[in-house]
């Protein structure tokens, strides 16, 4: 049986690389669903186009032109090239007539040569030991969906001299059932953390996203839904109202999973 993220992301094919799919609210931030949510919706069509787990994503890259609201909605996915261990795909978020979003992907076969990790994870207290993250002072229902551990930063508006948060996250537990830790719950992971930049002002601000690029690092790992895995978040530059940031992923044994940069608005208040 399915669970809810699974169901809220599911595709159904309707040929020629359409897919019907629902935008859910249970993932609204303030003005819309939330990027990564869209993401692993547009990833799911993308994935069961290419139908090779041989061929799994390795970047996804998301450019969002406006906000979907509650409904039906299709996914028009194109292959545009197949070689022998790589595919390009292309894809197109629409609803009502109106384009909402555009991607492209690689997926590939792993390939031999060399590996190193020169990004460990950061230490940090068990998830067990350290607090869930605070609440925001109005609602989002997309945090529902998760369990946020604050583990690694300053705390949200504090003023501080860095733009760094993080910590362990994985669904909510009434969530988990019927769910897996794999690259659509991973996309939807690499936008579910509070901005880094909170960290770093004493007021709230707006930052939607403009576009979103993950790297999947380890796909063939895929973990059950209840294990929590550990995100770091950090922006470097914010100007002409517009900042940057960038993410990764391990998986509780310190697996490198995904790393993501997004751009996002500056919006105040």
């Amino acid at each position: 049986m399915s669970g809810r993220f699974s169901t809220d992301t599911a595709v159904e094919a309707l040929g020629e690389g359409r897919y019907r799919t629902r935008i859910d609210p249970g993932w609204w931030i303030e003005r819309g669903p939330n990027g990564g949510y869209v993401a692993a919706l547009v990833l799911r069509a993308m994935s069961t186009e290419v139908d090779d787990p041989g061929r799994p994503a390795r970047s996804l890259t998301v450019h969002y032109l406006r906000p979907p609201h509650e409904g039906d909605a299709e996914v028009a996915v194109r292959i545009e090239r197949t070689g022998r261990t790589l595919s390009n795909v292309s894809a197109r978020l629409e609803q009502d007539g109106r384009l909402l979003a555009v991607a492209l992907g690689a997926f590939a076969q792993s390939r031999p040569g060399v590996a190193f990790l020169d990004a460990p994870p950061p230490p940090v207290p068990a998830p067990e030991e350290v607090v869930l993250l605070p609440e925001p002072p109005i609602t989002i229902p997309m945090r529902a969906r998760y369990e946020s551990r604050f583990a690694v930063g300053p705390l949200p508006f504090s003023g501080a001299a860095e733009a760094e948060t993080g910590g362990w996250i994985r669904l909510a537990p009434d969530e988990a059932d019927g769910e897996v830790v794999d690259q659509h719950l991973l996309a939807a992971f690499t936008d579910a953390w509070i901005p880094a930049v909170f960290s770093k002002v004493v007021g709230r601000l707006g930052v939607p996203t403009v576009d979103l690029t993950i790297h999947f690092r380890n796909p063939g790992v895929v973990l059950p839904a209840d294990r929590h895995c550990l995100a770091r978040f950090h922006t470097r530059a914010a100007a002409e109202g517009f900042l940057e940031e960038d993410g990764e992923i391990w998986g509780p044994d310190g697996v490198l999973l995904a790393q993501s940069r997004q751009l996002a608005v500056v919006l105040d208040g």
